[in-house]
């Protein structure tokens, strides 16, 4: 599963490969998020958290993927997605390969059942899941009365009832595209949310302005997002639970 394995990245000081328009499947606005982000008041501070390895211990999507398909299922899976997988080592994208696997994995869907098993696996795994040393900061940016986002390369949908339970006022994530009969179609609306794409969003949600207090992250699809904050926290948290 090297290419979910975010570990694998390269430092942030390089530049990871971009995402390519290919990935802006017929661009719907029938995508409702659990936060929409808004642009905070002036008065606060806008600090940044990455999701997956920083808030985390792992990648929540594919343990989401594990969790939702059973063994069986989970495996047979894999081994379709081979083609996919071997595509990636010539094109290095890592949004083709993510919409392949919501495509074998949770294609067909709809959206109330796939919101349903993602607030059944957050409260099942984030006992599991989250770095102790992680939520300190979090929660310490929170007694400051800072404006704590997350931004993440995972589905919204998915991380959505991680970021309620832990009180985050935005959320913003790779957008699943659903169609005309609210089901999951293995597409996204706009771009794989990593790397430019992250700051991208943060701009579009929080005006042209940005300014980042602080940004923490630990691969090279925060480079960008690190790069754009006053405090860059890379790799900076270790414990597990």
């Amino acid at each position: 599963m090297f290419f979910f394995a975010k570990h694998c990245d390269q430092n942030p000081l390089q530049m990871g490969h971009q995402d390519s328009p290919r990935q802006s499947h017929r661009a719907k606005e029938n995508q409702v998020t659990a936060l929409d982000p808004t642009v905070p008041p002036s008065d606060k501070a806008l600090v940044a958290f990455d999701f997956d390895g920083t808030l985390t211990v792992r990648d929540s999507f594919m343990a989401f993927i594990a969790w939702h398909s059973g063994a069986p299922r989970f495996l047979l899976g894999m081994v379709q997605l081979i083609p996919a997988a071997l595509a990636y080592l010539i094109h290095r994208d890592r949004g083709l390969i993510k919409m392949a696997a919501v495509r074998i994995f949770l294609g067909g869907l709809d959206r109330k059942t796939l919101e349903a098993s993602a607030d059944t696996f957050a409260r099942a795994a984030a006992g599991k899941l989250f770095r102790p040393d992680a939520l300190a900061a979090w929660n310490g940016w929170g007694t400051q009365g800072a404006t704590r986002v997350i931004c993440t390369a995972s589905p919204e949908i998915l991380i959505a009832p991680f970021a309620k339970r832990l009180g985050a006022e935005g959320l913003i994530g790779t957008r699943l595209e659903f169609d005309d009969q609210d089901r999951v179609t293995g597409g996204f609306i706009g771009l794989n949310c990593r790397a430019a794409e992250k700051v991208a969003r943060l701009t579009q949600a929080y005006g042209p302005d940005l300014k980042l207090i602080a940004a923490y992250g630990d691969t090279s699809g925060d480079t960008e997002m690190l790069a754009a904050a006053e405090r860059k926290g890379y790799r900076v948290f270790t414990q597990k639970p």
